[in-house]
């Protein structure tokens, strides 16, 4: 993709959730985090690059005791479809006994955050929860009725940008949820 294209694919999608309601939701899940939370000693692990804006934005209204970890590990690259799990980084913090929070950008089908969270598992962490900016509606969850524990947005089907997402490598600074045309 060249730079026209990337801007033609702002100026032709579909604003879904705009930046105000984004907002919201990142702060009605840190009161959600924080009710849970508060006592819990987590580590909270942002999977790069999607949960980046997401994870920066939610931190800094969780106002208790946390430790902060990334991971990166990828399916998609700038493609549409993803294909086997490359990991990139895994996380250095000791999860042994410890209550591990995923954030990312989306659940989609979930098969990125299911290796991960089994990563955890297998590094011994008690506890594993998923926050997500968005999550879709759909029935291709990895694991039937997979959800994460704490939401902001809701979707259809669509080829999502914006916010942390990206459309073939572009957009993911894009101040809202975007669907792209056709997709």
């Amino acid at each position: 993709m060249n730079l026209e294209n990337a801007g033609k694919a702002l100026t032709e999608s579909d604003l879904l959730v705009g930046e105000a309601d984004v907002v919201a939701a990142i702060a009605r899940i840190a009161e959600e985090m924080t009710a849970e939370l508060k006592d819990a000693n987590p580590v909270l692990i942002c999977c790069m690059n999607g949960g980046l804006v997401f994870a920066g934005q939610l931190l800094t209204k969780l106002v208790f005791p946390l430790h902060v970890d990334y991971v990166h590990a990828t399916r998609y690259g700038h493609e549409f479809n993803g294909v086997a799990l490359d990991w990139k980084v895994r996380p250095q913090t000791d999860l042994k006994g410890r209550t591990v929070v995923l954030l990312d950008d989306i659940l989609d089908e979930g098969v990125t955050l299911a290796a991960i969270a089994d990563y955890c598992r297998q590094q011994g962490a008690a506890k594993i929860m998923m926050a997500v900016l968005v999550e879709k509606l759909h029935l291709r969850k990895v694991t039937p009725g997979m959800r994460a524990d704490f939401t902001g947005i809701e979707v259809g089907d669509r080829f999502l940008f914006g916010y942390g997402l990206d459309y073939k490598g572009y957009w993911r600074n894009a101040p809202g949820i975007y669907a792209v045309k056709g997709h």
